[in-house]
């Protein structure tokens, strides 16, 4: 009898790892709120504006396995699209809401992932294929803690992607990693010459434990330093948590992706 079990219970796990990886003709059948780039189906939540020239993209920052980080996000992404009449998506990354895991990791499992490659890729290739999907010809990428620090990395390793990248709580380099750790890994602050068309928003909480605001304003002195097209906002008071959706970021924002 146990043996009989535990045939059904590897059975069980077997089938549920297939399921786990999604195809591409499985992911064009999810809907019209899916799509497949880089390897992964990606869900995400969208908003239509008047124009087809340009296109908001959020991203989220690091959560639990499994969270369901668009029933956060998508509201945000109808503030931000009313604010700009801008077709604005949010988008969860592999393992958040309905996304695959085909071969990413959420990014709790990969503390490293926002710095590395082939993650910076697979995010370049979502941008792309979004932008295709809703013929946009300028991106601006909205990304809040590790979604943020991840978006000045794809900015570094794809130059003139992004039409503009706001930044809220992110880090920029690789100082919270062991010298050991840091080979392959990829940081804005190694590849500044790449972004020198970019227009770039950082915003800072002041109450903000997990990206000190010293890590925003020293990365702003060292973007102005390198003639960078960069703005700072600090928001008095904020913590790390939605500090992308507080009133200042928000008008910032907006007034940024609307100039």
């Amino acid at each position: 009898m146990k043996k009989l079990l535990l045939s059904l219970v590897i059975v069980v796990l077997s089938f549920s790892v297939v399921e786990a990886s999604v195809t591409q003709d499985q992911c064009s059948k999810k809907g019209e709120n899916y799509i497949f780039a880089g390897g992964e189906c990606i869900q995400f939540a969208k908003y239509k504006g008047e124009g087809n020239e340009s296109l908001n993209i959020i991203v989220h920052g690091t959560w639990d396995s499994g969270t369901n980080t668009l029933g956060r996000y998508a509201p945000f992404a109808e503030t931000i699209n009313m604010n700009t009449d801008i077709t604005t998506v949010a988008i969860a990354l592999p393992g958040y809401s309905n996304s695959s895991t085909n071969s990413l990791k959420d990014l709790k499992h990969e503390g490293s992932s926002v710095y590395s490659k082939n993650y910076i890729e697979f995010t370049a290739a979502l941008i792309k294929a979004l932008k295709e999907k809703f013929n946009a010809t300028k991106v601006n990428y909205i990304g809040h803690s590790a979604g943020a620090s991840l978006g000045v990395n794809v900015l570094a390793m794809n130059p003139g992607l992004l039409y503009s990248v706001t930044a809220a709580g992110g880090r920029f380099n690789l100082d919270k990693f062991k010298k050991n750790e840091r080979e392959g890994l990829v940081t804005i602050s190694d590849h500044l010459n790449n972004v020198k068309d970019t227009k770039l928003l950082l915003v800072y909480g002041t109450k903000d434990t997990i990206s000190e605001p010293q890590v925003t304003k020293d990365f702003y002195e060292l973007a102005k330093k390198n003639d960078l097209d960069v703005k700072i906002v600090e928001v008095k008071g904020a913590a790390h948590i939605d500090l992308d959706m507080t009133d200042p970021s928000v008008e910032a924002i907006t007034e940024m992706v609307t100039e």
